[in-house]
């Protein structure tokens, strides 16, 4: 069995506030956490250093034990691509990434021309250090903008400006970073098409390689769950998604995923390892993976504990120092359940995938696809079964419908 492409996802759990419509594990980082590292210490906005520290070092310390545990299911691939995502990784020093950087290299290894991304924050304590991720190796940044009008700042909770959005775009370019993500979110409370609209143009106007534009949803858990705004009907929704859609496809970025538009050839590298069905170590606070065992074909998915504080102390129970670092929580992804999971990833691509991945990726037969492909096939939802899996466009906006089809029976 092809063993398929490796990715490395590392997650900062800590965030200085939390959004109401987060659902992401994410944690507010409380005062009088201990912190080691002379330097390193981070503070949110406006306070002292004395006020609000991040235990920056020692976490960095647990990814290292975390890494290593999970070397032996790597099988002498290297790295096609890293994301520290969050929480707010903007938060740890330049010095942090930098370190856990250097670690991924050492330990793995890298592919020539890896994509290295890291979220942040537009907010100008994060603008200060983007040049000192740029010389970390981080070689792309994503911006969390969702959006440049005042009152759905408000609305979502975040605590920058339109301002600062736009100056976080400059100083990325500035600092060195030619390849520049800003997310932004559609269907916001009260928002109508002209006002979506707006916010991509601006956006567009920036010069940014990437957007990523996709719609509130109201999760559980959330404070949105508890108190729900009131967001834009199912046929404005649909008329700001049309009118969004030919807007940047006239301004040169192609949608090639359900909310993702970039720049010809500059598609994210990470995502597109997820959405393919490649592997992927998954270090930090509830960070998830998948691995494939060449001899057996078995594919794992991989997750650690959520709760920052229990992560930190995976291993000291051993009274080694960490040493002996416990092996992540491991599921096994079943042959029944193997086709949706695929599909699931898979049919976010507009274009889909090279129809070999499913028996490569998944060690199935396409014959275990052809006779409900068939069937969706004389619908017009799907095209067929080769040279690759993929939905029509009418299919496209019914992904959901789709995959439904393919649920395991019980």
């Amino acid at each position: 069995m092809q063993l398929p492409p490796l990715s490395l996802y590392v997650h900062i759990p800590w965030c200085v506030r939390k959004c109401p419509y987060c659902d992401f594990n994410s944690h507010v980082f409380a005062a009088g956490t201990q912190q080691s590292v002379a330097g390193s210490i981070e503070h949110a906005q406006g306070e002292t250093a004395g006020e609000r520290h991040l235990p920056e070092a020692e976490y960095v310390d647990q990814l290292e034990r975390d890494l290593r545990s999970q070397l032996p299911w790597i099988q002498g691939r290297k790295l096609g691509s890293i994301f520290f995502g969050g929480g707010t990784p903007s938060l740890f020093s330049p010095l942090a990434i930098g370190r856990i950087l250097d670690l991924a290299e050492s330990l793995v290894g890298f592919e020539e021309g890896i994509e290295i991304t890291l979220e942040a924050n537009p907010g100008t304590f994060e603008q200060a250090k983007f040049a000192g991720y740029h010389r970390a190796g981080v070689n792309r940044l994503s911006i969390g903008v969702q959006s440049f009008d005042p009152l759905q700042l408000q609305n979502l909770g975040r605590i920058h400006s339109g301002d600062e959005a736009r100056i976080a775009a400059s100083q990325a370019r500035a600092a060195g970073f030619d390849n520049i993500n800003i997310d932004l979110m559609h269907g916001l409370p009260g928002q109508g098409e002209q006002d979506a609209l707006r916010d991509l143009e601006r956006a567009v106007a920036l010069g940014v390689e990437h957007i990523s534009w996709y719609q509130l949803t109201i999760e559980p858990n959330t404070a949105f769950y508890s108190a729900p705004p009131v967001t834009p009907g199912s046929e404005q929704i649909a008329a700001i998604q049309r009118a969004g859609r030919a807007y940047l496809a006239s301004e040169g970025y192609q949608r090639y995923e359900v909310s993702a538009y970039g720049r010809a050839g500059l598609a994210a590298r990470h995502n597109l390892n997820y959405w393919s069905f490649a592997d992927y170590i998954g270090i930090g606070a509830g960070a998830h993976g998948k691995f494939t065992l060449p001899e057996s074909g078995r594919i794992l998915r991989t997750q650690r504990t959520r709760a920052p504080q229990h992560y930190l102390a995976l291993g000291c129970e051993t009274g080694e120092g960490g040493n002996a670092f416990p092996l992540p929580k491991v599921k096994e992804v079943q042959s029944p359940e193997r086709p949706l999971e695929f599909l699931m990833n898979a049919l976010r691509l507009e274009e889909g995938v090279p129809a070999e991945t499913y028996t490569s990726y998944t060690g199935l037969t396409l014959e275990s696809l052809a006779g409900e492909w068939g069937r969706l096939q004389a619908m017009e939802l799907v095209r067929p079964l080769g040279p690759s899996i993929a939905t029509t466009p009418f299919g496209y906006d019914y992904v959901d419908d789709i995959l439904q089809r393919f649920l395991p029976e019980e």
